[in-house]
């Protein structure tokens, strides 16, 4: 009985034991043993009375017995339930008799619970042949659950259809399933013992294995790793794999290896490629739409294809225009019996290949006849594609056969050709080509390549048609534009025109030197706004206008009046600035009034400068308002500048700081007039303007003493006697003798008129400049005129005498009174 108390107590232990060698192949098998690795194994010695010798760690943890409360006591007292003490001293006789057992038999815990363990017992010899029972248990539930698991996982490992293995930590194959085997095309026994490198040459096996060592070492997971490449099971297909990879470890935290679990994923990576292609011709397409076509320039709208598709699209391209498209002129159909001429426009490449040598460079024409393929497929409007090019494709292509060597030498293996068409008509043809890049264009690629071509036909279409709207608009404006500045007594001038540097922006600015009586002067400046053929024709009608009025003798006030008024004739919403500004270098008076425009810049005889404060009126063409003029003296040397709003404003900054470096770089001595406009320029226009630019310098000089004498003519005695008298002396002493015939029936009559018609003369001036111009000034209001006169009046003959005399004459108002002047040609000896 005692010993069977020996036998019943004893029962739990720690690990112990090793799985027994697996059966050739690579299923889980011994998992019981492996199992018992895996669950607390306790052990125990009894005695044969059935006291307890040994008691191991394990055996407290499943009992709650300590080593020190179970040493020495009966085993079954200590362990067994009262009702099952009779059949545990039976087992214990029957295996001290050499027979062992094993199975489950219920045990008493010191909490008082029943716990199941299974048991292993073994009758042994002890020193001196003292028989003794090594008995061996552990939880029935745990050892269920663990032998559960790891038929489970036996199952998943020999059953799934998901490629599994087991690496050392030299990466090198322990264990795998079938179903990896087969992906892999290899037995499993071609696969132990050797790396990935080793049996799999054809994929990114240096890749895998560097994922696998950072799983080694970090101890992270990895997720949908993937792979790519060919196997020795389908050596001819490309495929793809997604893995993961996890490290494996012990109880005690030793590395054992790494595992993997891996599956084809071929068609997705497939079709991940295609969306991923797709989704990177959308990109270029959309990064194309917004870089092409930002200027109306031929030229630059053609290297914004070309810089777009590389290196993204092609290694190589070219944009090609036909000759006519580039003179401006309308395209037409190709006849199918002639050939083309045309000319690159723009060409990049990704790299240095040569291509250079084997194809046009820039400015470069290539003449087609009508038989080549590239001909007729600019006639047919389709692409011409050539997935794969070799010497024989590429002689067919060119249009010269020394061109082929080069051309295959940098390494052409696929060709693309896009005509370029607007309106249905062909432009040109855009050209692709492939080097470096591994891939033949594709059917896709056409499809993006037709895409990007035709939004590039729109715009050099837009180019086209408005290089020539702006040549013509240029034409125009340069034709209405003064051809020639007259030099004017005591007055020089400099001036600038730039038509605007952006294509189609030709404006309506305008300058215009007016020389008018008496040595006097009109200098005007305007701005049509807007811009074009039509801008610059009402810049032409406003201008003439101006002009017209001015030679009338019109003050500026008056002449923006009318003009105000003429430019409300022309059409809605034809607007203008002006500014008009009349100098009179005899007294040094300047008269000016401003439209809307910018403030004048006055630079004084001692070098400061500062913009001019005047009534600002409104735009031309706006009605119903009065305009200002206002008078000022401006000295000799000072200097005045007008302009347009091209030359001081530009985005982004305020118009004051445009006038205020115009002011400061006009300020100081020691430039002339033109080195005062280059300055200018160099100043303010840097990167080519937005706007035209029209600007009129003028500076006061000193009138010659030769050039001008005057006669005030309140004094005593016949002002007509006296007038005549002056006349002639001035004429003799400036060499024109031969006209003081002519030149002093003019006085007398003009002094007489004043004496009929007006309070009375007051001054008599003669003025030598291109003509002599004689003017005499009085008190009156009422303009000269001529009448009929009967045969039998003796007076009404007096203006048409001048009239008839002098070259041209004409009255002009003043503040206290009006001016009478004649004019009468000079031989070109004596201006």
């Amino acid at each position: 009985m005692q010993g069977s108390e020996r036998n019943a107590a004893d029962g739990t232990g720690p690990l112990a034991g090793a799985a027994p060698p697996r059966p050739e192949g690579h299923g889980l098998a011994g998992h019981r043993l492996e199992g018992h690795r895996l669950v607390p194994l306790a052990t125990a010695l009894v005695e044969g009375d059935g006291r307890i010798l040994h008691w191991s760690e394990d055996a407290e943890a499943l009992t709650g017995y300590p080593a020190g409360e179970a040493v020495g006591r009966y085993a079954a007292r200590l362990l067994v339930p009262e009702a099952d003490r009779r059949r545990a001293f039976e087992l214990f006789e029957q295996i001290m008799t050499g027979k062992g057992w094993s199975g489950v038999f219920p045990i008493r815990h010191r909490d008082g619970q029943v716990v199941e363990l299974e048991f292993h017992t073994y009758p042994i010899v002890g020193p001196g042949g003292e028989r003794l029972l090594l008995a061996t248990a552990t939880d029935v539930g745990s050892l269920r659950q663990v032998e559960g698991d790891l038929a489970v996982l036996d199952g998943i490992f020999t059953q799934s259809p998901i490629g599994m293995a087991v690496y050392d930590t030299e990466l090198r194959y322990v264990r795998l399933n079938d179903a990896l085997a087969r992906i892999n095309g290899l037995t499993v026994a071609e696969h132990l013992g050797r790396r990935i490198s080793a049996i799999l040459p054809g994929i990114n096996s240096a890749e895998i294995e560097a994922v696998m060592r950072q799983v080694l070492a970090t101890g992270q997971p990895v997720v949908d790793a993937r792979s790519h490449g060919r196997t020795p099971g389908d050596p001819r297909r490309e495929r793809a794999w997604s893995a993961s990879y996890f490290r494996l470890e012990d109880s005690t935290g030793r590395v054992l290896g790494v595992s993997s679990s891996i599956i084809d994923v071929t068609e997705r990576f497939q079709a991940e490629a295609r969306a991923s292609r797709a989704q990177e011709r959308l990109a270029l397409l959309a990064e194309a739409t917004a870089r092409i076509g930002t200027t109306l320039d031929l030229q630059r709208t053609a290297e914004e294809l070309v810089e777009a598709v590389i290196p993204r699209f092609a290694d190589f391209a070219t944009v090609d225009l036909l000759e006519p498209v580039l003179r401006g002129e309308e395209p037409s159909y190709l006849q199918p019996d002639r050939g083309v001429m045309l000319r690159a426009v723009a060409v990049g490449e990704a790299y240095e290949s040569g291509m250079t040598i084997a194809a046009d460079a820039v400015g470069a024409t290539s003449e087609y006849d009508s038989k080549r393929v590239y001909t007729e497929c600019l006639r047919s409007g389709r692409p011409l594609l050539r997935p794969h090019v070799d010497e024989q494709v590429l002689a067919a292509l060119v249009n010269e056969q020394s061109r082929v060597g080069p051309g295959v030498k940098a390494g052409i293996h696929s060709y693309l050709m896009v005509p370029i068409l607007a309106r249905g008509m062909v432009l040109g043809g855009s050209e692709f080509v492939r080097m470096r890049n591994p891939e033949p264009f594709t059917a896709a690629d056409v499809a993006l390549a037709e895409e990007l071509v035709a939004r590039t036909a729109i715009a050099l279409d837009n180019a086209r048609l408005y290089r020539r709207e702006r040549e013509t608009a240029l034409t125009l404006q340069r034709s209405l534009l003064p051809q020639e500045i007259h030099r004017t007594i005591g007055l020089e001038i400099a001036y600038r025109y730039l038509p605007s540097s952006v294509v189609s922006e030709v404006g309506g600015d305008w300058f215009d030197v007016v020389p008018l009586s008496c040595g006097r002067v009109a200098l005007v400046v305007g701005d049509v706004m807007g811009h074009g053929i039509r801008a610059a024709a009402t810049m032409g009608q406003l201008r003439t206008v101006a002009r017209t009025l001015a030679t009338l003798d019109m003050p500026p006030d008056q002449v923006l009046t009318r003009l105000d008024e003429t430019a409300m004739g022309i059409g809605e919403g034809q607007f203008a600035t002006c500014i008009c500004a009349v100098y009179d270098p005899v007294d040094g008076t300047c008269t000016i009034a401003s439209a809307g425009h910018l403030p004048p810049v006055r630079v004084a005889p001692d070098g400061t400068s500062r913009a001019l404060v005047l009534p600002p009126g409104v735009p031309l063409g706006v009605g119903g308002v009065t305009f200002e003029s206002t008078e000022f003296t401006l000295r000799e040397g000072s200097l005045l500048a007008l302009y347009t709003d091209g030359l001081v404003e530009r985005r982004g900054e305020d118009i004051d700081h445009g006038i205020g470096v115009l002011a400061q770089t006009l300020a100081g001595h020691g430039r002339t007039l033109e080195e005062s406009c280059d300055a200018v320029l160099a100043a303010l226009v840097r990167d080519g303007t937005e706007d035209d630019i029209a600007m009129i310098m003028a500076r006061a000089l000193p009138i010659p003493a030769d050039r001008i004498a005057t006669l005030e003519l309140d004094g005593e005695g016949p002002a007509p006697s006296r007038a005549r008298r002056f006349t002639r002396k001035t004429l003799e002493e400036w060499g024109l003798t031969a006209l003081s015939d002519f030149a002093e029936l003019l006085v007398s009559e003009l002094v007489t008129n004043a004496l009929l018609h007006a309070d009375a003369p007051r001054r008599l001036r003669l003025f030598r400049d291109r003509t002599l111009t004689v003017e005499v000034a009085d008190s009156g209001n009422q303009a000269p005129r001529l009448r009929a006169s009967a045969e039998e009046d003796e007076g009404g003959r007096g203006m048409h005498l001048v009239s008839e005399l002098a070259h041209r004459w004409g009255t002009r108002q003043t503040k206290d009174g009006k001016v009478v002047w004649a004019e009468m040609e000079l031989d070109y000896r004596y201006r």
